[in-house]
């Protein structure tokens, strides 16, 4: 009957092991060292190691061979192929033949807003389109060039 009452409820005999306490002397049966043991950096006050200190060992950041370059002033463009281009025209998601990073986004085209926009070759064009993009290949602008198309870089 009294196990039925919230306020006298007990964990399981055995599941609950106590805690120890450190730093409290000798009677508490983790006294002089306090659990840290003898000497050296872990037992001192104020120690902290790096998350990737190897205990003096040679790092592996530093182990590692480094090579190739990473330019800091990379821009990173949102790429879309010529034959995307002309898909959209055949699904008449696009009216009167007008491409601008913004209708690729309102279509789902590009994911991103305000990256820039760069158009590829990939594929054939037989649509007349004007585009705007941020950059262009060589290829894409011969391509929609040759279909009666006209090309207008934007400013990055």
């Amino acid at each position: 009957m009294a196990k039925d009452i919230l306020s006298r409820l007990t964990p399981a005999a055995g599941s609950r092991k106590k805690e120890k306490r450190v730093g409290r002397g000798q009677g508490s049966g983790h006294g002089g060292t306090a659990t840290r043991g003898h000497k050296g950096a872990k037992s001192r006050s104020g120690h902290k190691f790096k998350l990737w200190f190897e205990g003096g060992q040679m790092p592996l950041t530093r182990r590692i061979p480094k090579f190739g370059f990473k330019s800091r002033n990379r821009v990173e463009m949102q790429i879309v192929n010529v034959n995307r281009l002309a898909k959209l025209v055949e699904e008449k998601k696009v009216v009167d033949g007008v491409i601008t990073p913004e209708v690729l986004y309102n279509l789902g085209v590009i994911s991103k807003k305000n990256e820039p926009v760069k158009i590829l070759g990939e594929g054939e064009l037989t649509i007349q389109l004007y585009v705007k993009a941020h950059a262009f290949s060589k290829a894409a602008v011969q391509k929609i060039e040759s279909a009666g198309g006209s090309v207008t870089v934007l400013p990055s």
